[in-house]
């Protein structure tokens, strides 16, 4: 009889299990997703170079797609159901990627989100380590650091349309918000170069702090945020007149740049100094900063521009930070060194992907509570989410 019982004990466990797993994938399914539309992740894999793709719907990881060695700066098209990115690797030209010669290894590949695989890889030359689309999604821009060079590239054709010889090291290509120029931080020549977006003829060269890497543009496409880790500063410069306007000075050594959506506050993760700092953009200097926690490594704000989430390595943890109060509203467990990190389209859902624990913690922003812990391939350190 006890054992009749305990049996009957389980199947209820299983079953209320079954229910309580139901209604939490009903609580969390995307309310603004029409019949037939998909939101999907796609985190990239440094170490196995493959691409994991992941159903926000049903939270779960639904196919690994290998794209070739050292995947990196992965983002989503603005018009096509496309994911791009960038690998370090050589690899041979397949489907309408251009065959001309890219002065080394290193390509930009195209995957095709309804079909799951990649349609086009393009040459581009020796170490791409991001990439960047024009506002209308025509173009993409991408500096390959081991070749000294740019290209841009036809979205629709994935052609190769125009190439330009930059500095040393050329560490990315940043479009300005108004589509007319690109940006390249040269890493070696401590130089930011500004380049006709239509052309890629050379516009200008402005000396920066040394050994410049990311750069973040003010929404009116006046004024360059170019981080130095090396100097532990942020350079600014004017864009309209080129010229440099100032070396802000930091706490330590800049890992991220997120600026607000108003364009009114920088936000600087420094982890060496266990924080962010604010920088002000109305009067180009560092205004505030705010003590968050063990390594605080990367950020992303919210539309509304009312909230900032910031990854902590060392500490396994996110932090929901209320901007205007500049208090720490929660603090959500996410994994093993969480890095990088995006909000899906809706706001409702923080992903954050986790380097040491090879998976992606899928956060639910209203309630600041880990949901679940999607597998993906060894080392994530990238991420992007396509609705189609």
């Amino acid at each position: 009889m006890a054992r009749r019982l305990n049996f009957r004990l389980l199947i209820l466990i299983l079953l209320l299990g079954g229910v309580a797993a139901r209604q939490i994938a009903l609580e969390h399914q995307p309310s603004f997703l029409k019949p037939g539309s998909h939101l999907y992740a796609y985190s990239a894999s440094a170490t196995d170079g493959t691409v994991s793709v992941m159903n926000l719907a049903s939270l779960a990881t639904i196919a690994t797609i290998a794209v070739g060695p050292a995947p990196s700066g992965l983002r989503a098209h603005p018009t096509r159901a496309e994911i791009w990115g960038v690998s370090s690797g050589s690899s041979t030209s397949t489907g309408s990627a251009s065959s001309s010669s890219s002065g080394g290894s290193g390509a930009v590949w195209v995957l095709d989100a309804q079909a799951n695989r990649v349609s086009a890889r393009i040459p581009v030359g020796a170490s791409p380590f991001a990439l960047d689309f024009s506002p209308d999604g025509k173009r993409a821009y991408v500096a390959a650091s081991g070749s000294n060079q740019i290209v841009a590239i036809d979205c629709a054709t994935h052609a190769i349309v125009a190439r330009a010889r930059t500095g040393a090291r050329p560490w990315t290509a940043r479009v300005t918000p108004d589509g007319r120029e690109v940006l390249v931080p040269n890493r070696d020549d401590g130089t930011l170069e500004i380049f006709d977006a239509a052309t890629l003829a050379p516009v200008a060269t402005v000396a920066v702090a040394k050994d410049p890497e990311q750069v973040v543009v003010m929404q009116d496409s006046s004024v360059a945020f170019v981080a130095a880790p090396a100097s532990h500063a942020i350079s600014v410069v004017d864009l309209r007149h080129p010229s440099l306007e100032a070396n802000l000075d930091l706490d330590g050594t800049p890992s991220s740049l997120t600026l607000k959506p108003d364009g009114g506050e920088l936000y600087v993760t420094v982890p060496d100094a266990h924080g962010l700092d604010i920088i002000y953009t109305w009067t180009m200097d560092v205004g505030d900063s705010m003590m968050l926690g063990s390594a605080p490594t990367q950020s992303v704000v919210s539309d509304d521009g009312e909230t900032l989430f910031v990854t902590d390595a060392a500490a396994g943890r996110v932090a929901d930070i209320a901007i205007g109060t500049r208090e720490t509203a929660a603090l959500v467990a996410a994994g093993r060194a969480p890095g990088a990190c995006i909000l899906d389209p809706s706001g409702d859902l923080l992903l954050v992907a986790n380097e040491e624990s090879s998976d992606v913690a899928v956060i639910s922003v209203r309630t600041a509570s880990l949901l679940t812990l999607l597998p993906v391939g060894a080392r994530p350190v990238s991420l992007a989410v396509k609705m189609f």
